[in-house]
């Protein structure tokens, strides 16, 4: 049985399990209305590996049938139409979905009076706007999963530093870090400022499998982050890392040795970028000449300004690698010298002198 909103189809039943004990079918709801500039939308339609358009369009094997709500890649007439399936959901009438939060959540607690920091569609009773906050307490402990894309859901990001009018907060502090899904799973935090495209499609991927009981649940680190994708630093994957081995450090930003001392915290900071890449491959802060500000972490950006200075403890773990890194720099300078050589038996007289002996017998 279906329920019809213009040009939206919304199932009031969850769809048929398959042979596997999974979904066939599942929907994927997704509010960018937190504090949020839609930055990690724009930044999830360059992944590649796999794209959005694969996943919706079924190319990818295994996994259950897709249906997206997002604004920003809808193809609906937006109002009513674009809510049909988020008031079917609040509801309790459309089963499974995977709820996405964009942006982060802020207090509706300390405004006093009337008032809202962010809204997504109007009551119909009342007309009165309905809060990001509202949708969260409806739709939330129905979803089969909730993922928090980009660092502001996650853990609260730019709107939640110090200072902030809205006590803004990540997804885990307003529903709880004990919270589970009806899918038995914590909140899923994927951060980024914006996201790196193929981490949040990755992710997406793993919980689609997971969903189509082909999959175990995807490892969580202790801030529910992805485990393959954060358990490593951005210094582990840096192209520049063997210079801060050797202590030799960038004094500008045109250099391309490593760049602590002008503001890079990569080596403290838990990202997969200089490996990964941010488009094809390509890109990533570090490996542009730009420095890690710890973007993908809880304490951003608080404990990362101003940035642009060297962080804290670089003098001190500077100077501590600086004699060891020159003692090395040069014995591998050395090394460097002797094996760029050609060994001297290659030559074109009339006598072999590599130490071949036709001659020799056992």
């Amino acid at each position: 049985m279906t329920v019809e909103s213009g040009t939206t189809e919304v199932s009031r039943q969850p769809a048929g399990a398959s042979d596997r004990g999974g979904f066939d079918e599942i929907h994927i709801l997704w509010i960018s209305e937190g504090m949020s500039c839609d930055g990690d939308t724009v930044s999830m339609t360059a992944s590649g590996q796999p794209a959005i358009e694969d996943i919706v369009l079924g190319l990818v094997p295994g996994l259950p049938k897709v249906h997206l709500y997002n604004k920003v890649l809808s193809p609906s007439e937006g109002g009513e139409d674009f809510l049909t399936p988020f008031r079917a959901a609040a509801r309790g009438e459309l089963a499974p979905f995977i709820l996405v939060i964009e942006g982060s959540v802020p207090n509706q607690n300390i405004i006093e009076g009337d008032g809202f920091w962010t809204s997504f569609g109007n009551d119909p009773d009342t007309g009165e706007p309905l809060t990001l906050n509202w949708w969260l307490d409806h739709l939330a402990p129905k979803a089969w999963a909730v993922v928090a894309v980009g660092t502001c859901a996650a853990y609260g990001g730019i709107h939640a530093m110090a200072g902030n009018p809205t006590g803004s907060m990540g997804l885990s502090d307003y529903l709880g870090w004990d919270f589970k899904s009806q899918g038995a799973l914590p909140v899923v935090n994927v951060p980024g400022c914006p996201i790196q495209p193929e981490n949040f499609m990755e992710t997406l991927t793993w919980l689609l499998h997971h969903a189509a009981g082909s999959a175990p649940p995807p490892p969580l680190d202790h801030m529910l982050r992805p485990q393959w994708l954060f358990g490593k630093t951005v210094h582990e994957g840096c192209d520049r890392a063997a210079y801060y081995e050797q202590g030799d450090f960038a004094k500008d930003y045109n250099s391309p040795k490593c760049q602590v001392k002008v503001g890079c915290w990569g080596p403290v900071v838990n990202c997969n970028v200089p490996k990964r890449g941010w488009m094809s491959g390509v890109g990533g802060c570090p490996n542009v000449g730009g420095v890690c500000i710890g973007c993908t972490m809880p304490g951003f950006p608080d404990a990362f300004m101003p940035f642009m200075d060297e962080p804290t403890g670089g003098t001190l773990s500077s100077a501590i690698i600086r004699p060891y890194g020159a003692v090395i720099r040069r014995l591998r300078g050395i090394t460097n010298i002797a094996v760029n050589r050609e060994p001297k038996w290659r030559h074109n007289r009339d006598r072999v002198t590599s130490g071949y002996d036709p001659y020799w017998r056992p």
